[in-house]
């Protein structure tokens, strides 16, 4: 966590769109969704992004995001 938001490293450039799918595919696996679930929805070519989800309920969501939290 970083203060209210999720910091996320990702192993791929900022070009292309190529950092944005891996966004993408590293959230959808780590919650178990598929990758048409989740949705970069504004800052594509910013540090900062709004991610959007569908097709969980949103009490489910935050269980699953809190699992893959340390501590």
């Amino acid at each position: 966590m970083y203060g209210d938001r999720l910091k996320i490293a990702v192993n791929a450039p900022p070009e292309a769109g190529k950092a944005n799918a891996r966004l993408v595919e590293a959230l959808a696996g780590w919650l178990g969704l598929r990758a048409d679930q989740v949705e970069v929805r504004s800052g594509h070519g910013a540090r900062d992004k709004v991610v959007a989800f569908s097709g969980v309920e949103e009490d489910e969501l935050r269980k699953k995001l809190n699992r893959l939290l340390p501590g």
